[in-house]
């Protein structure tokens, strides 16, 4: 089988833009490529078909990475997808579909059928493409997960895959980093080692130049390349991490984008950020939402929890009063059932079995949630995955609820809501920007990787 691992020395290192930047530079060599991760941990999530007609569920990233190798977005390409329901719990979706959860308790013993599903997930999809650019998680060199590692260098001896490691060198210490990672790795994991990539730098590359000299001396591996430090580039990402990068640089109309602390598919408000009349900032108290014309609540992957919060920190009334000066409020998924008049939850599925809530009530909507989740796509664009079903009017005055992700991207639709919400004319095309964004990642890789070494490595005998 052919395929190459990317690794890196840390968490949100670089490894899905490296792991999308390939994709893309081997499709336009008429590779047929395909990404893969694992697992990821993750509350951005996107609906695909199964394999039996319905939807099922990956992460976005791996969607994402679908688009730029140009193939269709598949469940194999994201066999375990883990989302956080707090601290030390994670609810898990296994092949597209819910598969139960997983706590740091049971950490071991609870992902050994998981790693079963990863690694035939990753079979296949090798079996049907000429490449297969895996992704990892992490760092391979957290030496007190290896034993039960299905998703670095588990994956790596599983399928004998040659292993390329990211550094965020924007973060310092680096060369250090990829030394420290090798020296912690088995002898055996160590042999499968296969080079250095170096992301995020600033500056002149002559000035880096002997630490890479060293580097290679000191590990005996190439260094495949230097890719800049550059504003434009990001993509459809895993966790809130680089959350606050994702705020638009534009004027006009203010979107506050409430910032809930299990927020999920904060993607959705991606496409208001290109629009050049708008400001979007995320917002976490009350007074962030003091001048906003827009207030939205995105999805969270626990409606109560989240409902709760907002009560702590005073954001309830701060909404409340904006809705009643007549300003637009707009809730996705979790934040529409928040806008509504109560939050049921029968079977525990957010935890107390029997819990009932009551919501902000600018909806004439109840949710109940069920046990069976909600995986469904729609044309154009937009799709569902929820727990809970919401019954009632989704529209009142200035305040509107949807319950699918993914709609303001579709042009026609966001041009739609922001004259009617707020008398903005839509100036962007959210599918060229994504397309744009591929095509410059794939154009980096071309220009600051070494893509025909990288392509050797993965398409080895």
């Amino acid at each position: 089988m052919s395929g190459l691992l990317v690794a890196g020395t840390t968490s949100d290192a670089g490894k899905s833009l490296v792991v999308t930047g390939l994709c893309r530079a081997f499709a336009r060599r008429g590779v047929r490529v395909a990404p893969y991760k694992a697992q990821n941990m993750s509350n951005n999530s996107m609906v695909v078909d199964g394999p039996d007609g319905l939807g099922a569920e990956i992460g976005r990233a791996q969607w994402t990475q679908a688009l730029a190798a140009r193939a269709e977005p598949e469940v194999a390409m994201n066999p375990v997808l883990l989302k956080p329901g707090g601290d030390r719990r994670s609810h898990v979706v296994v092949m597209g579909r819910p598969g139960g959860a997983v706590s740091s308790e049971d950490w071991e013993r609870g992902r050994r059928h998981l790693a079963e599903a990863a690694h035939a997930a990753y079979a296949d999809l090798a079996s049907r493409h000429e490449v297969v650019v895996a992704e990892g998680a992490g760092s391979p060199a957290e030496v007190n997960l290896r034993a039960g590692d299905y998703v670095n260098m588990g994956l790596a001896r599983a399928f004998g895959l040659p292993t390329v490691v990211v550094g965020d060198i924007d973060r310092g210490g680096v060369l250090a980093a990829f030394v420290g990672t090798r020296e912690l790795l088995e002898p055996e994991d160590r042999a499968l080692l296969a080079g250095w990539v170096v992301n995020k730098f600033r500056g002149d590359v002559g000035l880096l130049r002997p630490g890479l000299v060293e580097l290679e001396r000191r590990t005996s591996l190439p260094v495949h390349g230097v890719l800049p430090w550059r504003p434009d580039v990001w993509l459809d990402s895993e966790d809130a991490l680089d959350l606050e990068g994702r705020t638009s640089s534009g004027a006009g109309a203010r979107v506050a984008v409430v910032r809930f602390p299990r927020i999920s598919n904060f993607t959705d408000v991606d496409a208001l950020g290109l629009e050049p009349d708008l400001d979007v900032v995320f917002a976490s108290s009350a007074r962030d939402l003091g001048d906003a014309d827009l207030v939205v609540l995105p999805g969270t992957r626990a409606t109560l929890a989240d409902l709760a919060w907002m009560r702590s920190r005073g954001l309830d009334r701060a909404v409340l009063d904006h809705a009643a000066r007549g300003r637009a409020v707009l809730g996705i998924c979790g934040g529409c059932q928040v806008l509504g008049r109560s939050v049921s939850d029968p079977d525990g599925v957010e935890g107390d079995r029997g819990a009932v809530v009551e919501g902000l009530g600018l909806l004439d909507l109840e949710t109940v949630f069920g046990t069976e989740k909600v995986l469904r796509r729609h044309d154009p664009a937009g799709y569902e995955i929820h727990h809970g079903r919401v019954t009632g009017v989704l529209e009142a005055g200035s305040v509107t609820g949807t319950m699918v992700h993914g709609a303001l991207e579709d042009d026609t639709v966001r041009a739609s809501y922001l004259a009617t919400a707020l008398g903005v004319r839509s100036q962007a095309s959210f599918p060229a920007a994504r397309e744009g964004r591929l095509d410059l990642l794939g154009d980096l890789v071309e220009e600051h990787l070494d893509v025909d070494a990288l392509l050797a490595l993965a398409a080895r005998p």
